[in-house]
């Protein structure tokens, strides 16, 4: 069996609504909730969409215990006091009470509500798999509901380029569309060109600046600025198809790297962000700077003459990333980067998301820079969320929600590292060995960021499916402080959720019928304690001890339990008297602790088609 530590949880409050006794059913839960019996009538239709007859808000600068993006909510029978110092508090307060809203009425409750972080973002790739503005739309109409306030959009890489730029008019006119739909089919398997825009039948996109200029204004609408991201200097074969003059060989379709040593690359990536600036009035712009291979350089005059007067070519991507940063700095803009921008020695404003691990951003936070954190192996969307068995195709990782959701986004200590990076790389590690944030640098880290990568989502249904509902972890890991997080009260929160979710019209995922069982030795090395958990609740979950598979007439889980050395614990979610997901088994041991892993990640992979 994978060894695995114990993991650790901090209690909170709140479970969900009971007709007799209110409790908190907001996601992201609250700084603090205080229910105090009754209701204030409301029409629950209008609330549904943040009307409130009774609401009276006002903007107090100087109230106290309130800071940037936060509330307090008073609530009695008669009347609904919202008080914010600004107007982003103001609406995040309507997110509540939308929340909160019953066919009884809103329950009487005093709410004290501030943001962990200032960075609550959400990552969006359109270049592989294209996505209409109304798509955009509802994502954007979900994150303000569940409090995140920021955009990432990334808008090309080699699966086309999706944005109107004036000055380079080739860039959507040939590099655009294709002909496969398919990611593997087109890019791995396929010729990997690019066709006309009118080429009939052809697939594709790209926002005009028209339709950017209304997706910006509909997320400040929603308190959500728009990150823009267009890639330097790798992840751009689609730019070489109508201007082969800025890779290194002069031909498209033979690398994917901008040839850095021409200086009229840098002046079509200033030309390029001047036009996203005049778009996009977010103080953060983000320039890429990830995987470049570097091959094409070292058979290139420019960028070997470059190399020579730099110091290598790991320093050459190091000259462009500092030259785009200089000239976003001229501009009055922050540059924000893929965490290899760290191998620059950048300035205090720039922004460095770690997405290869935590190791980045404790990096980042320790030399004093604002960091993202964002490891692909916990929070990225792309990857499996449940048995591959039952899922259409993804990323070969594992990424269900519970994992989400125990991410800790400030490993400020050696047991909090060392618990990410043990879930990151599914294998105990000791505190010993892993770096950490230290004393002081914990300030450094702005926020979280979920990121949904579509390799394998070509669908707006698709898309959903893998988005929600790990999105409205990200949420709470954002908002909500660590002490107030504990799986089991947002487990109970989420369940209620997705049937709301799914109202709406987002193809929510359902969550898993499979079951997790950790082992803990006790002292006295002769038995054990054995939790059994699930994503879904309330469930049903029956277990046995022999080693058998679980029935219907098996001894259903209660609590957790003490058992001896040796043992085999088998358990199963039942509903309506049969086994709804897989059984797992562990051998209870009396060299480690223990937590079945999910074996079937090592099956071969059947995809499942989108349940509607």
């Amino acid at each position: 069996m994978t060894k695995f530590p114990k993991t650790i949880f901090l209690i909170a409050a709140g479970v969900l609504v009971a007709c007799s006794r209110p409790q908190c059913v907001v996601t992201p839960l609250p700084e603090q909730i205080t229910y105090k019996g009754g209701y204030c009538a409301c029409d629950s239709s209008r609330a549904v969409v943040g009307e409130f007859a009774k609401l009276e808000s006002r903007i107090d600068p100087s109230a106290e215990g309130i800071r940037a993006e936060g509330y307090r909510l008073q609530i009695d029978r008669r009347k609904i006091l919202l008080t914010a110092i600004d107007s982003a508090g103001l609406f995040y307060g309507k997110q509540t009470l939308r929340q909160l809203a019953t066919a009884q009425g809103i329950p009487c409750v005093e709410v004290l509500d501030n943001p962990r972080f200032a960075y609550r973002g959400m990552h969006l790739d359109v270049s592989r798999h294209f996505f209409p503005k109304e798509q955009i739309f509802k994502i954007l109409d979900e994150m303000a509901y569940y409090k995140l306030n920021k955009f990432h959009f990334h808008l090309c890489d080699n699966g086309g380029w999706r944005i109107q730029i004036d000055k380079y008019p080739l860039l959507t006119k040939l590099g655009s569309h294709r002909m496969e739909i398919e990611w593997l089919k087109w890019w791995d398997f396929g010729d990997k060109h690019y066709v006309p825009e009118d080429t009939p039948g052809a697939y594709g996109g790209y926002y005009t600046k028209e339709d950017i200029r209304q997706i910006v204004s509909y997320a400040a609408g929603r308190h959500i600025d728009v990150i823009p991201e267009i890639e330097f200097p790798a992840h751009s074969d689609e730019v070489f198809v109508g201007y082969p003059e800025f890779c290194c060989t002069g031909r498209p379709y033979t690398t994917g790297e901008f040839c850095v040593g021409n200086p009229a690359t840098l002046r079509f990536a200033e030309d390029v962000l001047t036009e996203i600036m005049e778009l996009f009035p977010s103080k953060y712009i983000h320039i890429g700077g990830d995987e470049a291979r570097k091959v094409a350089w070292k058979s290139c005059p420019k960028c070997q003459h470059l190399a020579r007067e730099v110091g290598g070519f790991e320093e050459v991507q190091c000259y462009m990333i500092e030259h785009l940063e200089l000239f976003l700095a001229e501009h009055g803009r922050v540059m924000m980067g893929w965490d290899e921008i760290l191998k620059n020695s950048l300035r205090s404003s720039s922004v460095p998301i770690s997405y290869r691990g935590q190791r980045g951003g404790i990096e980042g936070a320790n030399r004093g820079l604002n960091v993202i954190m964002s490891p692909g192996e916990m929070i990225y969307f792309d990857w499996y969320q449940a048995d591959p068995c039952t899922q259409p195709r993804a990323m070969s990782g594992f990424s269900p929600i519970k994992k989400v959701y125990s991410f800790y986004p400030v490993p400020d200590t050696p047991e909090m590292a060392a618990a990410n990076e043990s879930m990151i790389k599914g294998e105990y590690v000791a505190p010993s060995s892993v770096e950490y944030i230290y004393n002081g640098a914990s300030k450094n880290v702005l926020g979280v960021q979920g990121c949904m990568w579509t390799e394998f989502v070509n669908t707006s249904e698709h898309l959903e499916y893998m988005m929600f509902p790990r999105m409205l972890a990200v949420a709470e890991i954002a908002w909500t402080p660590q002490n107030r997080r504990e799986w089991h009260d947002f487990r109970r929160r989420i369940n209620r959720e997705i049937p709301l979710l799914r109202s709406r019209g987002i193809n929510a995922f359902q969550l898993s019928n499979d079951v997790e069982i950790t082992v803990t030795r006790l002292p006295n090395g002769k038995k054990a304690f054995v939790t059994i958990d699930t994503e879904k609740y309330p469930v049903e979950v029956r277990y046995t001890l022999d080693g058998s598979d679980p029935t219907p007439q098996s001894p259903i889980y209660k609590r957790p339990f003490k058992t001896k050395i040796g043992t085999t614990v088998s358990a199963a979610c039942f509903e309506h008297g049969r086994q709804s997901g897989n059984t797992a088994h562990v051998d209870v041991s009396e060299h480690h602790d223990i937590r079945n892993y999910y074996p079937y990640l090592e099956t071969p992979e059947i995809h499942a088609s989108i349940a509607p």
